[in-house]
């Protein structure tokens, strides 16, 4: 029997998945509250006595680990133009797992740098300006950041010609060169952004963060959490050699903080009459909804959507609806059996979900040309998206799936919106995504298998 234990240290839970490579089979899954303030091992071996408790004592094992605690990769992103430069860097940053916490356009002021200063993130993403483009902003904001009294790694992706020259301007700084993030107009090029992004992550946040405590169990470097399960949805879309994958896919991961959407599928236009408009969207796209969650952004949904509407759901007085968000808000740890507390919920997750993936999917507009009616496509097409995966605590334990995730799909009310028209549900019931992401480094092909194993179809 040859073991490996999968560890994925959250802000909120440690959880542990043992895999006994030969079988290719799932041993036991537990977890534990992160321990992250006194000592995070605490946590790990809480997480590893229940898993023993489950399945019996661990014969020796290996060990690979991911970790989003203490709020995950914070980061800040800033380019010339919002939805051109601006936004590829936050699409870099997004899919290499971080969070972004501001996206800055066009030139930083000194009011912009109070601010930066004040979230103090853990890493600054600094694009603008295609190759042989602009320089002037990227230069303007080197400026502006050299002045900063935090210490957070710069990461310089924009305008080769000027790299230098910022990295110059940033000397008394931390600092990294890479890749133009939109060497050309509209042309995505991330990858060398996320790489870097990955590699300050292991390096300095996992050590900041108290994680190499656990340095004598692991076997291999961390990634963050969200970069797993971007790895292992890929995979189960697009497979490894001589296993098939199941095709172009959504995932919905539904938290108590923040709801993450994400799409494996190119989403081009699907008809001659489709104009594309914008920058193109990466193949593999994250989207994270810091407004939007369950219990510590619950106020997001509840503004987006207004009390009165949810009172009237509920068929309850207002004053009670905002007494129980209130409740859920001040205990996110509670999940209540009462049938009110449970109703609000459902209620919760279906507009989570249905702003979540609005925000993520493409859009299309009505235009009149010569030849006649035609339409402007921005972002994704993802009407053709046969399968829908369903993660996170709330969707995994609230009941009836397909009720929620229908707010996911096609609304014939708005059909200016691209999100999927039919879908099977996949439910992630063991909460596997991001120990499959990790053990892909390692073993796809197991990885793969054993996801198509425990990912089922709901059929409620």
């Amino acid at each position: 029997m040859k073991i490996i234990l999968l560890i994925d240290f959250g802000s909120t839970f440690t959880k542990v998945t043992a895999v006994d490579l030969h079988k290719e089979i799932l041993l036991g899954c537990a977890s534990s509250f992160t321990t992250i303030d006194s000592d995070i091992n605490i946590g790990l071996k809480n997480a590893i006595k229940k898993l023993e408790k489950e399945i019996g004592k661990l014969p020796d094992y290996t060990c690979l680990a991911c970790s989003s605690a203490a709020g995950g990769l914070r980061m800040i992103v800033s380019g010339l133009v919002e939805n051109v430069t601006a936004k590829a860097a936050k699409e870099a940053s997004l899919g290499a797992g971080a969070k972004v916490i501001k996206t800055y356009a066009y030139e930083l002021s000194e009011e912009d740098l109070i601010e930066i200063d004040k979230i103090n993130p853990e890493i600054f993403l600094l694009s603008g300006g295609t190759d042989g483009g602009d320089k002037k902003c990227i230069l303007h904001n080197a400026t502006i950041i050299a002045k900063s009294k935090s210490k957070f790694p710069i990461i310089i992706a924009g305008n080769k010609e000027v790299s230098y020259k910022c990295k110059n301007i940033l000397k008394n700084k931390e600092t990294y060169i890479v890749e133009n993030v939109m060497p050309q107009f509209g042309k995505l090029n991330i990858n060398s952004a996320q790489n870097k992004i990955r590699e300050i992550f292991l390096k300095k946040i996992i050590y900041a963060k108290g994680i190499s405590k656990i340095d004598s169990l692991m076997s291999e470097i961390i990634m963050p959490t969200p970069s797993a399960v971007m790895k292992s949805l890929e995979l189960l879309s697009s497979g490894y050699e001589q296993e098939s994958g199941i095709g172009e896919l959504m995932a919905i991961d539904l938290g108590g903080a923040t709801t993450d959407i994400y799409s494996i599928g190119y989403g081009n236009p699907q008809n001659s009459n489709v104009i594309y408009k914008g920058i193109e969207e990466p193949y593999v796209k994250r989207t994270v909804e810091g407004d939007i969650g369950m219990r510590y952004s619950i106020d997001g949904i509840v503004d987006y959507t207004s009390i009165d509407e949810i009172s009237k759901i509920l068929n309850l007085p207002k004053e009670k609806t905002l007494q129980m968000i209130e409740y859920l808000k001040n205990n996110p740890h509670i999940i209540s059996s009462e049938k009110e507390f449970m109703n609000l919920d459902l209620v919760i997750a279906a507009k989570a979900i249905e702003i979540a993936t609005k925000r993520h999917c493409g859009t299309r507009e009505e235009i009149y040309t010569s030849n006649g009616v035609a339409y402007l496509q921005n972002g994704k097409d993802l009407t053709s998206i046969k399968n829908i995966i369903a993660t996170g605590g709330a969707l995994i334990h609230l009941s009836d799936i397909n009720k929620l995730i229908k707010y996911a799909l096609y609304d014939l009310n708005q059909p200016y919106s691209l999100k999927p028209k039919k879908a099977k549900i996949l439910v992630d019931k063991k909460y596997i995504l991001s120990a499959m992401g990790l053990l892909s480094k390692l073993y796809p092909e197991i990885a793969i298998r054993i996801m198509k194993k425990e990912l089922k179809y709901d059929r409620n």
